[in-house]
């Protein structure tokens, strides 16, 4: 598979399509993989491009080290960006690679022709949280990731991933996952090891503003109120916006309903 040197580390991806840079950002216990369902649907109209962040598959991390934070994948993806001379992608982002992509929508915005954030994680700074009526409590990550976290240390693989999976996506989730979906993230179970040391800002509405780019915002219908939650704070601060609901998904709404997904992302890109 082809990689691209950026920050002195190889990065694996996988591209199909030509045409205007479609660049896609996996989340938390993924790769590149997590995209095989829209590699061909979405390389029909752009140079679809599904890279793996840092540490994870094909990579083998044994999460030692303190260089998987939020603060590196975003400078790696951004320079990962420039090195393909390209010129602005479309780039999208899903759950914690949704966050990643917002940060470099902020901090790069040259780089950038359109942002689409799937169920962005993380928590909104009081300033949007202000904005909205009272609703449910955010989940607590940083909790859940040190319990799975260790769990995953003492070689309970499946076990500790099911925690994760159950809350983020919904009880049973874990048992309804497809095998290779499950096998995908055991592939990058200890990444986990190194994302619990990780120091995420929440979204403030400044940061939300500073977005410049054409935005979606997407969630599946089944998702946890807390990415639904995390969408109507960035509607209120991000300019040019646009939201849609992906039905009879949860958090992974790409691999739950890849059909509606693609036609949701597709009518947003090929618009602008």
């Amino acid at each position: 598979m082809p990689t691209l040197r950026v920050n002195g580390c190889d990065m694996a991806f996988v591209e199909r399509g030509t045409g205007a840079p479609l660049l896609l950002v996996h989340g938390t216990l993924c790769d590149y993989r997590q995209w095989t369902g829209q590699m061909a649907s979405f390389g029909g109209h752009y140079r679809t491009i599904a890279l793996s962040l840092r540490h994870c598959w094909p990579e083998h991390w044994d999460g030692e080290g303190d260089d998987f934070t939020v603060q590196q994948h975003v400078a790696d993806v951004a320079s990962f960006i420039s090195a393909l001379e390209a010129g602005p992608v479309h780039l999208l982002g899903h759950s914690r690679g949704g966050h990643l992509a917002f940060r470099v929508a902020q901090n790069f915005p040259n780089l950038i022709r359109t942002l689409t954030l799937v169920g962005p994680g993380g928590a909104l700074a009081p300033d949007l949280e202000a904005a909205l009526p009272p609703g449910e409590p955010l989940i607590a990550i940083g909790p859940l990731y040190v319990k799975a976290a260790e769990r995953i240390r003492r070689g309970e693989i499946d076990e500790g991933l099911q925690t994760v999976i159950d809350v983020t996506s919904g009880p049973g989730s874990w048992d309804r996952m497809p095998e290779r979906i499950k096998q995908l993230r055991r592939d990058n179970a200890r990444t986990l090891l190194g994302q619990i040391k990780e120091q995420r800002a929440p979204f403030a509405r400044a940061d939300a503003e500073a977005i410049r780019a054409p935005t979606l915002l997407l969630a599946g219908e089944r998702s946890p109120a807390s990415f639904h939650r995390i969408l109507d704070g960035l509607e209120t601060a991000i300019g040019d916006v646009r939201r849609a609901v992906i039905p009879k998904a949860s958090h992974s709404s790409n691999i739950d309903n890849p059909g509606a997904f693609a036609r949701e992302v597709l009518a947003f890109l090929d618009g602008r």
